[in-house]
């Protein structure tokens, strides 16, 4: 497995994800499969867990809605290719549900250590619960941890997906909590002028830096 590394070994927001190449449940990947598309690198801190459990079958009911947003999931952790897939079945035996994304098997943690999934404060040996969001340019555009007593909300990273192509295809920022439906915020003014200009521009005014509009 070749990983190449980012400044320090941790991976920055809005500059290109590490590469890697992995053997995964579905056979080698590497970054460059994915270009084009979304993809949503998750890690768990280990197969056949409670909480892990739980995180893959939310994964899974979702699967479908992030296919339609152009988002692809591969999960990870630094366990065996055959620990993968035995797991897999046994989420498939005992609750009815199939994983349809790859594992990547990570025994040597190299692509945990190039994605900053290893905080010896909380294990030497397991990845915590990482989540990064990889846009179709190959360039990391959000970074979510966990601790590895709770499981994350996926319908937050569904949330999180729809927003932020919402902002690059609009060129707008979403507020708080923002759901498709909801007013966008229009970016503040950058000079004195426009900030002046603002209140006679149409949006729904609220001050000069602070504006929506509907989409």
């Amino acid at each position: 497995m070749e990983v190449s590394q980012t400044v320090y070994g941790l991976p920055q927001i809005n500059q290109p994800a590490p590469d890697f190449d992995a053997v995964t449940t579905s056979g080698q990947r590497t970054l460059a499969d994915y270009k084009g598309k979304w993809l949503i690198l998750f890690s768990h801190p280990a197969d056949f867990t409670p909480v892990c459990t739980t995180e893959f079958m939310g994964f899974a009911r979702n699967f479908e809605k992030f296919q339609a947003m152009n988002c692809e999931l591969l999960g990870l952790s630094i366990d065996s290719l055959f620990a993968h897939v035995a797991w897999m079945r046994n989420i498939k035996e005992k609750f009815g549900m199939a994983i349809p994304f790859p594992i990547i098997e990570d025994i040597k943690m190299d692509v945990a250590k190039a994605y900053g999934m290893i905080h010896p404060g909380a294990a030497d040996t397991q990845a915590v619960r990482a989540t990064f969001f990889i846009d179709p340019k190959g360039v990391l555009r959000a970074m979510v941890y966990y601790p590895m007593s709770n499981g994350r909300s996926i319908d937050e990273f569904v949330r999180l997906l729809e927003a932020m192509q919402t902002s690059d295809a609009n060129g707008v920022a979403t507020p708080e909590g923002w759901v498709q439906g909801q007013p966008v915020i229009v970016p503040p003014p950058k000079t004195a002028a426009a900030a002046e200009a603002r209140a006679g521009e149409g949006y729904d005014y609220v001050d000069w830096y602070y504006s929506t509009k509907s989409l």
